[in-house]
């Protein structure tokens, strides 16, 4: 090798690591920015997808910020200040859940909603609290698995490519003897090696797509063996499979596929072989104690105290009781390690029509600190909620009926309409806030979604007589508005 070519091995060296350097500053500058938001940047951000509810906005909004403060402190100080709970009390349909789901898209962090009423007291039979810490858990190994693979998609793509060439172009035999001694480069190799990135190139430009090949594959025909059982060992799953790879179908075996069907299925099987369980799983709990969110919905459902009010035969108490050290902190035995809640965030969430947060135990109430009550939505929210959001209920009808060649058109009069007739219906009947839109326009656009692979190069403008005609005479009927909208 001349100096020249040691010259530009070592420049495309630098240059590699230039790139690894500046993807991974990148990274930490995306990653950082999730948490780094100021209170009032989150709102905003929250404001581009959620219609009004201020109030909840801010509260979750310090919460998170604190998160980020609190990761900027020294670890003694740190670990002694625990997140702040928030507890939002409103109807239905208001925004509860999208608020938190929204927040913790932004900043990044694992995410589950579980619903307190399907919780029982320890000794029945049914779901012990434990399990939404290990559902969390879950939830947080599987994104950051997907990032790992992402991060590892053009190194797995290079090593499937390799595979695919090696079968389609099997190397030349090794000299043997005297002449296997030395390394000399012989025109053959050279050959070779010529004829090889030809076929690379053929393969990169899809040429070979319809070439069928011979590979091995996994025959995985074993499902996982779980566990189920309230002893704290719940959904500990066990693979057969995994521990006798051997038995029960466990061997590879040859299947004949298309080129392209072949890369696909090798590119997945270097993601997985690329993949460092451990270092995920260790990721994955570090992430779930430091940015998991829980939300706990219909917590309204198990508030109250022993002897007071009917309820089922397990006590809502009970339940409560062992909520508590989860909320407070302790430590959860999952399949992937230990974990501990001491710093995860709490959302609490419940209607209170019938109880109120007093109803709570005590030891309970402290644990939500921060108590957020979320308004009811007026018409002028649900005029917002139809025409600003960016997944805006109109803009989503529009974009389907495209599909069809059909070009729909909602007047400002026709959306005045569907708001008003919501508003009347939530303050007549129950009120299931912007749930109502889903309903009243979906009956609106009936005709229109039945009718529409007809209706090729058609323009339709809904305005607010065909809104009326469509709904008015079923909203003014107390009985027929109960079972249809």
């Amino acid at each position: 090798m001349d100096e020249n070519d040691m010259e530009q091995k070592i420049e495309k060296k630098s240059e590699k690591k230039a790139e690894k350097g500046a993807a991974k500053s990148t990274e930490k500058r995306t990653k950082k920015d999730g948490m780094n938001l100021t209170p009032k940047e989150i709102v905003k951000e929250l404001d581009t997808d959620i219609i009004g509810q201020h109030k909840a906005k801010k509260a979750v909004a310090i919460a998170l910020r604190n998160r980020f403060r609190r990761q900027q402190l020294p670890k003694e100080t740190a670990d002694d200040i625990i997140p702040k709970n928030i507890l939002m009390i409103g109807p239905t349909g208001v925004g509860k859940t999208e608020i938190a789901r929204r927040l913790a898209k932004l900043a990044g962090s694992p995410f589950i909603k579980v619903e307190a009423s399907k919780f029982t007291e320890v000794g029945y039979v049914g779901r012990d609290v434990e399990s939404m810490v290990r559902d969390l858990v879950r939830i947080s190994t599987d994104l950051v698995k997907d990032e790992k693979m992402q991060q590892n998609s053009e190194k797995a793509r290079r090593n499937a490519e390799e595979r695919i060439l090696d079968i389609l172009l099997p190397a030349p035999p090794k000299p043997k003897g005297p002449a296997a001694e030395l390394d000399i480069d012989h025109p053959e190799k050279d050959s070779f090696k010529v004829t090889k990135e030809k076929f690379r190139k053929k393969l990169r430009e899809g040429k070979l797509d319809d070439k069928f090949v011979e590979i091995e594959v996994k025959n995985n025909q074993m499902a996982p063996f779980e566990i189920f059982s309230s002893s704290g060992v719940e959904e500990i799953g066990i693979s057969i499979s995994e521990m006798m790879p051997n038995m029960f179908g466990g061997k590879p075996k040859k299947r004949k596929m298309t080129v392209e069907e072949a890369v696909d299925y090798l590119i997945k099987e270097e993601q997985d072989r690329l993949l460092d369980m451990d270092q995920i799983s260790s990721i994955a709990i570090q992430r779930v104690e430091q940015m998991g969110i829980i939300f706990l919905d219909e917590i309204d459902k198990i508030a109250g105290r022993e002897g007071g009010g009917s309820g089922p035969m397990v006590s809502r108490e009970g339940v409560q009781r062992d909520l508590l050290p989860i909320i407070e902190g302790t430590t959860v035995n999952t399949k992937y390690g230990m974990v501990k809640t001491d710093h995860i965030l709490f959302i609490g969430a419940g209607a209170f029509h019938v109880s109120k947060p007093s109803d709570l135990i005590p030891e309970l109430q402290g644990r939500f600190p921060i108590r957020v009550e979320l308004d009811s939505l007026s018409k002028g929210d649900f005029v917002r909620i139809l025409t600003e959001p960016k997944n805006a209920l109109t803009k989503q009808s529009i974009a389907l009926m495209s599909t069809e060649g059909l070009e729909l058109n909602f007047t400002e009069d026709a959306i005045e309409e569907i708001a008003r007739i919501s508003e009347n219906l939530n303050a007549t009947s129950e009120n299931i806030g912007a749930r109502r839109l889903y309903t009243i326009l979906e009956k609106v656009l009936e005709e229109i979604s039945f009718d529409a692979s007809e209706w090729e190069n058609t323009v339709v403008n809904i305005d607010q007589k065909y809104v009326s005609d469509r709904v008015e005479e079923i909203s003014q009927d107390t009985d027929l508005s109960k079972y249809i909208l």
